[in-house]
């Protein structure tokens, strides 16, 4: 009996001491089946957004920046009365019910986004109802303090943070930090632990991206070609400021614009940021770069004499005309040949530089090969290989047979701007660390020199005679500066099959300012205008390419000039200075622009006063100065709060005004 009792013990104790064992492996020992268990029914994970980095422009200005917004979750297995609870939420956060109701109606999934990046006010309302299983957390919401501006190069953000289009896409990396995953306890009924209703988290901060971009001159920019748009009723406008330097982007702008907060709800074609993003046959602006290859092969000078055949020349059984009928000369030099857009002599040029020197010559400009623009989706445009017909280098030459984008085109302009140099163009100035603040600058990136400066220097003048009385570009001409540049026009290519559309055009005016000394290189576009009879470059882009470049040339402080022997580029070359002389002889080709005059006796006894400029914006007071004959420079940003001399007074001699904003 006695050792019964000892063995019953025995075994009591020794399944007592296995328990405890067991427990204690339990307890300390790590079983990951166990903890995987234990998450589940305990922790929910949740991916937040960081606070993207802000986007600003080149003054520090606001273009895209990230503010607090609230989301709201739920666990269906908590939620009760689930019908009553969707029609509920769907009044606060103006929702279908319905689709409310098909996310929380099922128990499989613990963890269910019901809304994102709603209101404080509305986040209130949700959790006045002190719902189980319903619960609302803190993160951040991408925003577009100019609404329309830049916004097809802004991009736009998803509702999970991550950029899909623009510079958002582009530098997504850069911009969007590192995305926290942050873990919600639950309690022994599943219901999430949080502080007041809140689950507060400090993200890692994105970098702060500076643009080139000038927002006054972007807003400019907009408005000039949306109301180009209407007054020629046209499809679609898009023009690019560059730094004619460094080929920074200044400004760019596609209309129809489209409102950055609201970018997603337009339609995939009005987001596209065309100037990058659409090439089309260029039309005459491409006569400049078949005109300075010739110059820089030694194959023509300015003053080399063309037969252009009386307006019809014959090619390869094709008959080449020029623009219209009223457009017949029997003999033109390289220079009349610019300025007039002569097409049978860009032709005789093209034919005596062959298609070989031809082709390299712009692909040294920069067609057929994407720019390098910090922006995704960019076109490359097409420049066919070799061998090309006789024909197909015949039209090439005007600008046909040949596409590009509005990008491309501007910057060749700008290697013929800076000296020969061409560059890459960029929009990002520099990007600042957020944790240790340090800036980190993008410098300008030169391709390669495709003029000597000598051609160069050349073809600057034969441009300005484009805006010459006589010229195609006269109507881009702005008042106190030289202007060079080149009206174009071309047949818009049909989408949906081969051919051109019949009565559709592309006018466009490719050009810089001031011509003597270049700062800002503009190109402007018009997607088939339908205002009657006026479709060509001159009437219709050139005049827009005046308003923007008297804007740019005031905003940016240039003292209006008047050119001379003495302030035009030294060239070393004895030929080019030659030519210098003979051009500013030349009244077709003239390139002074005297700063302009008004006749006393058309003057009234106010116009002579300091006129009161007070409380008025840049752009109005640009647009209150033009054809007075005054110039402004401007200090400072915002509103006008002085003009010096005071409003009222007599103008100075120098008809120059000092207005300071603040």
């Amino acid at each position: 009996m006695k050792s019964r009792i000892i063995i019953l013990f025995t075994g009591v104790v020794g399944l007592w001491i296995l328990l405890l064992l067991r427990a204690a492996s339990l307890q300390i020992l790590p079983n990951p089946r166990l903890q995987a268990l234990k998450d589940r029914q305990f922790q929910t994970r949740i991916t937040l957004n960081s606070r993207r980095g802000a986007i600003v422009d080149r003054h520090g200005r606001d273009l895209a920046l990230s503010t607090t917004a609230y989301s709201v979750f739920a666990d269906p297995k908590l939620l009760v009365k689930k019908k009553t609870l969707a029609k509920r939420l769907g009044k606060i956060l103006n929702v279908s019910s319905e689709n409310i109701f098909a996310k929380i109606k099922g128990e499989e999934k613990r963890f269910i986004w019901i809304q994102r990046l709603i209101t404080k006010d509305v986040a209130d309302q949700v959790k006045d109802l002190e719902l189980r299983g319903l619960q609302v957390v803190e993160e951040y919401k991408r925003v577009y303090p100019n609404d329309n501006l830049l916004a097809q190069t802004l991009g736009i953000v998803g509702q999970e943070g991550q950029g899909l289009e623009g510079l958002e896409h582009q530098y997504e990396q850069i911009l969007h930090g590192n995305a926290k995953k942050i873990v919600v306890r639950r309690d022994a009924r599943g219901r999430p632990l949080v502080a007041d209703g809140m689950m507060l988290t400090e993200n890692p901060d994105g970098a702060e991206i500076k643009l080139t971009i000038d927002s006054e001159m972007q807003h400019m920019l907009e408005n000039e070609i949306a109301a180009a748009i209407k007054e020629f009723d046209a499809e679609a406008g898009h023009a690019v400021i560059l730094d004619a330097k460094t080929s920074a982007i200044l400004a760019l702008a596609t209309a129809p614009l489209i409102d950055a907060n609201k970018a997603s709800k337009s339609a995939a074609g009005l987001r596209r940021n065309r100037v990058v993003t659409d090439a089309f046959e260029p039309g005459s602006t491409m006569k400049t770069f078949v005109i300075a290859t010739a110059l820089r092969e030694k194959i023509v000078a300015p003053n080399t004499k063309y037969n252009t055949e009386n307006g019809i020349f014959k090619v390869a059984g094709r008959i080449i005309r020029e623009a219209d009928m009223e457009h017949q000369w029997p003999h033109l030099t390289v220079s009349e040949i610019l300025a007039y857009s002569s097409n049978i002599g860009t032709t005789k040029i093209a034919f005596d530089l062959g298609p070989e020197s031809l082709r390299a010559g712009l692909n040294d400009f920069g067609f057929g090969i994407r720019t390098g623009i910090d922006l995704p989706g960019e076109a490359k445009g097409t420049l066919l290989p070799l061998p090309w017909i006789q024909h197909l280098t015949a039209t090439i030459s005007f600008g046909h047979g040949i596409s590009a984008s509005p990008l491309q085109i501007a910057n060749a302009y700008a290697a013929i701007a800076n000296g020969g140099i061409l560059n890459t163009p960029y929009l990002v100035q520099s990007i600042r660390d957020p944790d240790s603040g340090e800036i980190t600058d993008i410098k300008p990136k030169m391709v390669r020199r495709v003029l000597p400066e000598a051609d160069a220097a050349a073809m600057r003048l034969m441009l300005n005679g484009v805006t010459a009385a006589g010229g195609t570009g006269v109507n881009a001409k702005v008042e106190g500066f030289p202007v060079g540049g080149k009206t174009g026009t071309a047949q818009k290519v049909n989408p949906d099959g081969r051919g051109y559309l019949p009565g559709a055009y592309i006018s466009s005016f490719a050009g810089f300012i001031p011509a003597n000394d270049p700062k800002f290189v503009i190109y402007v576009v018009l997607d088939q205008p339908k205002a009657k009879n006026k479709y060509y470059g001159s009437q219709v882009a050139a005049p827009i390419f005046s308003r923007i470049a008297s804007y740019a040339v005031r905003q940016g402080g240039i003292v209006p000039i008047m050119l001379s022997e003495k302030n035009l580029p030294q060239l070393s070359e004895a030929k080019a200075k030659k030519l210098v002389a003979a051009k500013l002889a030349q009244k077709k080709l003239e390139i002074a622009a005297a700063p302009p005059v008004v006749e006393e006796s058309k003057m009234g006894p106010d116009q002579e006063k300091v006129p009161d400029l007070r409380s008025l914006s840049m752009r109005e007071v640009v647009d209150r100065l033009r054809g007075q004959g005054i110039t402004a420079r401007f200090h400072g940003q915002g509103m006008v709060s002085e003009v010096r001399p005071p409003a009222g007074s007599s103008l100075p001699e120098d008809r120059q005004l000092n207005i300071i904003f603040r």
